[in-house]
């Protein structure tokens, strides 16, 4: 194993996060039974899957059973036997349960806070568009739950009369979220994020960043409807530590005269980006006249370095779960292994 590998500065940082969780995952397993896999390796192993961009956690195990250096990282010595892939579907209920991923988030920013990389003034929000596992052909009336007829004109050895992909004709009809649902993943929503973009079965993935070093303060994950943006970095800021005044920087998506009158009373300065066009900004030269607006506008940006790391390497882009209770829960742990990432860069530049 190389000596100036990655994983041998990030797994100290791992051990530390997990070490700070060892009472909570006491208390999820019980002393009776047989003894289960710790999920401090389940983690891991899903750390790895991440960094490493493995679609599957078949393909992880895959990985993990001759990989010298997965082993090392999860804490497997080489004889140990791999476990199967199902129990991942099998323990996920319990780490749910538990909240294991927000708690593990919360901890890698403490991590960051203590090594003195969080800004606690200056923050950028945005959303991203997060591809739902389920196709188009599964978005129908909310009355009709079973699957679409096999054309009669096609014989079922054709492709056109295939059962399992059928033929669905939606000429003429209106596809709504008030009338129809995905019978796959209910759900999600069809949206589009920008006019001229096909409409898609997603969610929206939330983040707040601190503009020091870029780093993933906070995360949310939402039905997807065109309000949930500035919903969503309500409710994140809302949560914030402390009442101290701070500043959100932001895209023009943000510039609604609501939005920006409900952060200033949640003693919040909008540093939104302006959308003059055909209409006036909700926030003026009291605002933009600062030097400090600039700042924000300049250091915003540095959010889609995130999304864009947890849609390649994470493979956030399209989810492979179902349900916005476990794509949250992914979407949370993907953000705490880009931040591990980020700090394990960082620690070592300062070193």
């Amino acid at each position: 194993m190389p000596a100036n590998h990655p994983l041998r500065k990030l797994r100290p940082l791992v051990d530390a996060v997990l070490t700070r969780l060892s009472p909570c995952f006491a208390a999820m397993y019980s002393r009776l039974g047989r003894p289960s896999i710790a999920p401090e390796k389940l983690l891991r192993a899903l750390l790895l899957q991440l960094l490493y961009t493995l679609r599957s956690e078949r393909l992880l195990m895959e990985e993990l059973d001759y990989n010298m250096l997965f082993r090392w990282f999860v804490g497997l010595n080489l004889d140990d036997p791999v476990w199967d892939a199902t129990v991942y579907a099998k323990n996920r209920e319990r780490l749910l349960k538990h909240e294991v991923a927000e708690a593990f988030f919360q901890q890698v920013a403490q991590l960051a806070r203590e090594h003195d990389l969080l800004s606690d003034e200056h923050f950028t929000v945005d959303g991203t568009l997060i591809e739902a596992w389920a196709g188009i052909k599964s978005f129908k009336k909310k009355e009709d739950s079973t699957p679409p007829p096999t054309p009669p004109s096609a014989p079922a050895s054709t492709p056109a009369g295939d059962p399992g992909n059928p033929e669905v004709n939606f000429h003429g009809e209106k596809l709504k979220n008030e009338t129809h649902q995905s019978t796959t993943d209910p759900d999600a929503r069809l949206y589009k994020k920008a006019q001229g973009k096909e409409a898609k079965l997603a969610y929206l993935g939330h983040v707040v960043t601190e503009n020091r070093n870029g780093l993933v303060v906070d995360s949310e994950v939402t039905l997807a409807t065109g309000t949930a943006e500035r919903e969503a970095a309500l409710a994140m800021m809302e949560e914030r530590e402390g009442q101290k005044r701070v500043t959100l920087g932001g895209d023009k998506n943000f510039d609604v005269h609501d939005f920006v009158e409900k952060l200033r009373g949640q003693k919040v300065t909008p540093h939104v980006a302006q959308n003059t066009k055909g209409r006036s900004s909700a926030i003026d030269a009291r605002t933009t006249r600062h030097p400090g607006y600039a700042v924000s506008q300049r250091k915003r940006k540095r959010v889609e370095e995130v999304f864009g790391w947890l849609k390649t390497v994470a493979l956030m882009r399209k989810v492979r779960h179902r349900g916005r209770q476990l794509v949250r829960w992914m979407f949370t742990l993907a953000a705490a292994a880009y931040n591990l990432v980020r700090i394990r860069n960082l620690v070592g530049a300062e070193g």
